[in-house]
Formats: structure tokens, C-alpha cells, sequence
């Protein structure tokens, strides 16, 4: 038992490196396997030289060379790939053997491995690693779900590795089969949205202002400093500042404007749409990626368009470009508590749909630290939970609610800034949007619901008469009453 592994890895990538070196810094000894073996020696002859790490060159002595009960981190490409490397551990495994599922994978998808293993006995964690390859290797955020038992087994290991902030370890049980994946799959979407915001803001400096890279580094940087507090904030303040080596240009200035996406955020608007949850902000951002991606057809289209006139206009004197910073930093905060009410309020949606069971309060805390997302805003959100577990919206929050009223004046002048001068601005004018039907008591529906009924018979509810339920109307016979003959 002292020679075996307490804990095995398969898929060394980088993060599958970095996170095997996490665990064997915190002194639990660990086995790795790759499908390319190479890569196994490469990486105990390297990184791994010196540390609790045993190499092993197939499924069978890597299954041999772990502590049991068994437990095995999966970190390759979800789909597939998981089910495929599953189906060759199977038949070495054991009643009561883990198997936890460290890579993005489809929450649906973990629903259907954990019901599966465990008729075998076997049981899945599903967790999302949050982080990149700097967290994967001094502590990511986790999010783990599955099996209590088999999670409470996993846990010494997962808590030690996971960042650390001023309440504890970023790492919590969060729910039955799919739990942990679903909150990372809405993590990232909330991750496109704040990307997005940060961009559009980045634009109107640089299009609107006509800021340089450097310069609008230096604003991002002293924003940081504030409520706007945050990984992405930073990493952005820091990337422009970066020159080309070749051009002795900003180096975000040669980089092709083509945004890559691997599927969460795509996953995060179906799902939300499955459930009935509006994310506009996400949606926004989601469409953002997709038009950014037609480079040649916008090539063409800035031509017959006129797109050298997007920015134009009258350059704004000093006191009116710090008003129109500071609207931006209000509009920027503004919208990512919209895209933070969206996350919330469908993670909700999904615990209560699915019974998760899901710890709003203590979602929010353990990505303080480690993960992407993190930011001074997630404390509040974490708090705004704890006042009230029930909470419909993030935006109802009293707190919340005073600062983005406050916010609301600049919110509408920053997108006013940017329309005017033809800067596109689809998640900061769906954040907004958002807020105004949020808070409106009244919206005009009514008459998509009358139009509905009238070519399709669909029915309607009447606001004073409510006991009657749903109800249609003969709107021919009506018009037909009130129409004069000839």
C-alpha cells in the first residue's frame, strides 16, 4: 500500500500537468498515464522529476499502481474521448473505484456516465476545474458534483489543491450527477459575457476616444483598483501593454479579430433556453464570438456599409472624455452584474428543475479565488445569498439594486456614446435591456399574446378577471362587429 498512488491522472496536457504537479506539491503521491507514453516520460523525467510521481505506460499497471478505493482524474477532450477512455479502465475497476471527471464536459452527459457506473458499482465525480493552466497549478477553483460518499472521499485531495481565499478553499459538493458541471458550464458563460463587456468597452476607448493601447492599459489598470476588481480586468490592463517584437506594434493590434469558442458557452444559451431563463447578456456574447468569425464577409461589408465611418464624429475635449470614461466604467459594472444575475438566476433554475439542491451563497464563493471569473464582485454575490437563499435575481438585492440605479444615468450614456458613432455594443445594450424589463411592472407582451390568440388561437390570460384562467377571443367576429357596412 505505501508504494501505490493515492490518486491517478489520465490526459497530461498542460493543465493535466500542472494540476498532477498541484497534487503532488500537497504530498499526495499520484499516478499518471497518457495515451501518447511519451509524454508519460517526458513528463517524470521533467516537470515531474523529483516529486510522488509514478509513470505508467498502460490502463492496466496504471490501474494497478493506485490506493483503493481507486481514484482516477479524467482531464481529456469531453464527448467521446471520456467515454472511450472509460470503457477501457472498466474492466480493471472495482465496486466502490472513483472516477472523477476534470474536463468540460456536458452536464447532461455526466448525468448519464454516473447513472451508468453506477449499476456497475463505480461512481463519477464530475467537476469543473476553473483556473487555466496558472490555477491548475496554485489552486483552481472546483466544482465538484456526483455521489456525496464518493465526493467525501475525493474532498481532503480536492480541498488542498484548490485556491484559497479569506473563507476557506474554493471547492464545495454542489449536487447529485450533473451539479458541478452545470455550475461550470454557467460559469463560463458568464466568463463570455464579462469577456464580451470588457471588449465593447475596449472598443468605444479605442474607436469612440480614440485611446491608444497603452493608454487605455493605464485606465483598465486604475480600475482595478475598484469595484471593477477582477482576473480579466487585470489580465487586460497588462495585454496592452505588450508590444510586438516583429512590429514594435501593440501586439493586440495584430492579432485577427476571430474569437474562438469550444461549446460552453453555446451550451449555457441552450440551456438556458431549455429552461426558460433569459441571458441576453451571454447570448449577446455568444454572437459576438459568431460575427466575429465572418471576417471576410465584414471585409466586404465595411466597404458597402460604410464601416470607415464607425468612431467618427467630433473628438470629445478632455472634460467630456473623462465623462465618457467614467460613464464606461459605469456601464461596464453595471452590465456585469447583469451578466453575474443571468449565471445566478439559471444555476438556480437548474438546481430547482433538476433538485440539485445547489448552495447559491457558496456557488458564488468558490470562485473568488482560482477561477476565471474571479472578482471583488463575487464577495457581494456571495453575500446578497446569504441574506437571502431564495433570491429570484441578483438585481433584487437591495445592495445591488442601490448601486446599479446609481450606475443607470452613466449606463445609458456609454451606450448612447457608442451608438451614436456606430460602435457596436450587443452585450453592454442587452445588459441594459435586461434591467429595464426587469424592472418593468408592465411589459408589451399583451399584445404578442393577443396576436397570438388572433392567428392561432393560443388563449390569453385577463388581468382583471384572473379566476377565468386562460381564455380566447373570436377577434374576427369583433372586428367584423365594429366595422361599418358599405
Amino acid at each position: 500500500m505505501a508504494d501505490k498512488a493515492k490518486i491517478g491522472l489520465i490526459g497530461l496536457g498542460v493543465m493535466g500537468e500542472n494540476l498532477a504537479l498541484n497534487i503532488a506539491r500537497n504530498g499526495f503521491k499520484i499516478a499518471v498515464y497518457n495515451r501518447s507514453v511519451d509524454k508519460v516520460d517526458a513528463f517524470v523525467k521533467g516537470r515531474g522529476k523529483d516529486q510522488p510521481v509514478i509513470g505508467c505506460r498502460d490502463e492496466k499497471s496504471f490501474v494497478d499502481s493506485l490506493e483503493k478505493p481507486r481514484m482516477i482524474i479524467l482531464l481529456v477532450k469531453a464527448g467521446e474521448a471520456v467515454d472511450q477512455t472509460i470503457a477501457k479502465l472498466l474492466p480493471d475497476l472495482e465496486k466502490g473505484d472513483i472516477i472523477i471527471d476534470g474536463g468540460n464536459s456536458h452536464f447532461t452527459d455526466t448525468q448519464r456516465r454516473e447513472k451508468e457506473l453506477k449499476e456497475k458499482g463505480i461512481y463519477l465525480v464530475g467537476s469543473g476545474v476553473s483556473g487555466g493552466e496558472e490555477g491548475a497549478l496554485w489552486g483552481p477553483s472546483l466544482m465538484p458534483g456526483g455521489d456525496k460518499s464518493a465526493y467525501e472521499k475525493v474532498r481532503p485531495i480536492w480541498e488542498a489543491i484548490a485556491a484559497k481565499v479569506n473563507d476557506g478553499p474554493c471547492v464545495t459538493y454542489l449536487g447529485p450527477d450533473g451539479a458541478g458541471h452545470f455550475v461550470k458550464m454557467v460559469h463560463n458563460g458568464i466568463e463570455y459575457g464579462d469577456m464580451q463587456l470588457i471588449a465593447e468597452v475596449y472598443d468605444i476607448m479605442r474607436r469612440g476616444l480614440s485611446m491608444p493601447a497603452r493608454e487605455i492599459a493605464d485606465v483598465f489598470e486604475e480600475w482595478n483598483k475598484g469595484i471593477l476588481d477582477s482576473f480579466l480586468i487585470e489580465i487586460t490592463s497588462k495585454i496592452l501593454t505588450v508590444n510586438d517584437p516583429d512590429t514594435g506594434k501593440p501586439l493586440v493590434d495584430v492579432i485577427l479579430d476571430k474569437a474562438g469558442q469550444k461549446g460552453t458557452g453555446k451550451w449555457t444559451s441552450e440551456s438556458a433556453l431549455e429552461l426558460g431563463i433569459a441571458v441576453p447578456t451571454i447570448d449577446s456574447a455568444l454572437t459576438g464570438r459568431m460575427l466575429s468569425s465572418l471576417h471576410k464577409i465584414r471585409q466586404e461589408a465595411s466597404k458597402i456599409l460604410g464601416g470607415d465611418e464607425i468612431g467618427s464624429g467630433k473628438a470629445p475635449d478632455k472634460a467630456e472624455k473623462e465623462a465618457v470614461l467614467q460613464a464606461l466604467h459605469d456601464a461596464l459594472y453595471a452590465s456585469k452584474v447583469c451578466s453575474y444575475a443571468q449565471g445566478m438566476a439559471l444555476i438556480k433554475e437548474g438546481s430547482d428543475f433538476y433538485k440539485w439542491n445547489i448552495d447559491m451563497s457558496e456557488s458564488a464563493r468558490i470562485w473568488k479565488g482560482g477561477c476565471i471569473i474571479r472578482a471583488q464582485l463575487l464577495e457581494k454575490i456571495r453575500a446578497a445569498f446569504a441574506r437571502r437563499a431564495d433570491l429570484p435575481n441578483l438585481l433584487m438585492d437591495t445592495e445591488f439594486a442601490k448601486t446599479v440605479r446609481s450606475f443607470e444615468k452613466n449606463w445609458r450614456r456609454a451606450i448612447v456614446f457608442a451608438v451614436e458613432r456606430g460602435i457596436p455594443v450587443p452585450a453592454l445594450s442587452s445588459s441594459l435591456a435586461y434591467y429595464d424589463s426587469l424592472r418593468s411592472a408592465g411589459l408589451p407582451q399583451n399584445l404578442t399574446q393577443a396576436q397570438r390568440d388572433f392567428f392561432g388561437a393560443h388563449t390569453y390570460e385577463r388581468v382583471d378577471k384572473p379566476e377565468l384562467g386562460f381564455v380566447h377571443t373570436d377577434w374576427i367576429h369583433l372586428i367584423k362587429e365594429k366595422t361599418p357596412a358599405k
